[in-house]
């Protein structure tokens, strides 16, 4: 079992039986992220992709924006490689000397459940973070059908998910080809976010144009602000966005869609981006999955 999983003695009752058995929940544990060896944050997540999730945290910081920014990341004392075992809670981000430090002013001040996104953050000014990677002219273009696709292909890759029912997901979709291109899990939506994100910044992707970031819970303030600072021009959820999420897409030029379920959604911003449907498009997620092309950078 990965460390993803817990598995634990439950008592399942129906119908007046009890039944004894064990059960798989998803992990939850503490993860330190330090840069250059200070402490910046200590965050609740699902153990995996540990080192994704602490370069796309400071990616959403507004701390880095590209790989070359960044020397190293190791678990706290030791290197890993390809295929090592993780076994600690601690990462550090050592970036290189040309690139500024975070300040202790950015230090987040309390522990960050797998709900918060800007728990710690000391004034209201720390808040909204500028992107280097504007969003506003991208022309990107998505119809109906590629949207409403969306949700059910992310689902389908939600492998942890599948066995403990207890994590959120986030997707990163190409609008040109279709393709499902990296999918990631948590116990937090920002995490899942942040792993993703962090996945593309260490792949040299960004900034993410041409993509949507699809997520399996609300479209917050916080994920649409992560979404813009790595040049995301569309996001879509499957629940509500919050009043400042739309107000932050409309100000930033983002496409932000919500409600995205079964045969209808929402378009609360850039509704531009988004065409009427097409009967014989080739290119929507679905039409890819069905003809078994493979995903990359997926879990």
């Amino acid at each position: 079992m990965s460390r993803s999983e817990s598995r634990v003695r439950v008592v399942r009752v129906k119908a007046g039986q009890r039944d004894a058995r064990a059960d798989v929940l998803a992990a939850e544990e503490p993860l330190e992220i330090r840069v250059n060896g200070r402490r910046l944050a200590v965050t609740m997540r699902t153990p995996t992709e540990d080192f994704s999730l602490a370069v796309g945290f400071l990616l959403s910081e507004g701390l880095i924006g590209a790989a070359e920014e960044v020397h190293s990341v190791r678990y706290c004392g030791r290197d890993f490689g390809p295929g090592a075992e993780e076994t600690d809670n601690t990462v550090d981000v050592v970036l290189r000397p040309d690139v500024a430090a975070p300040t202790p002013d950015t230090e987040r001040q309390v522990l960050m459940t797998s709900a918060c996104g800007l728990c710690g953050r000391t004034s209201i000014e720390n808040v909204r973070t500028q992107s280097r990677f504007p969003v506003a002219e991208d022309p990107m273009e998505v119809s109906e059908n590629f949207v409403l696709e969306m949700p059910e292909v992310l689902r389908e890759r939600q492998k942890v998910f599948d066995r403990t029912g207890g994590l959120h997901a986030a997707g990163l979709f190409d609008a040109g080809t279709g393709e499902l291109v990296a999918v990631r899990e948590d116990v937090g939506r920002h995490n899942a976010v942040d792993k993703v994100l962090g996945w593309a910044l260490l792949q040299g992707k960004l900034p993410l144009s041409g993509h949507i970031l699809m997520v399996s819970g609300r479209a917050s303030f916080e994920l649409t602000q992560k979404a813009m600072m790595a040049g995301v021009p569309m996001l879509a959820s499957v629940s509500a966005p919050s009043s400042l999420a739309v107000d932050l897409a409309r100000d930033a030029g983002m496409t932000l869609a919500g409600f995205v379920r079964g045969d209808r959604f929402v378009i609360y911003a850039g509704d531009h981006r988004i065409r009427a449907a097409d009967p014989v498009e080739r290119t929507t997620p679905r039409a890819v999955a069905a003809g078994a092309v493979r995903t990359t950078g997926s879990e």
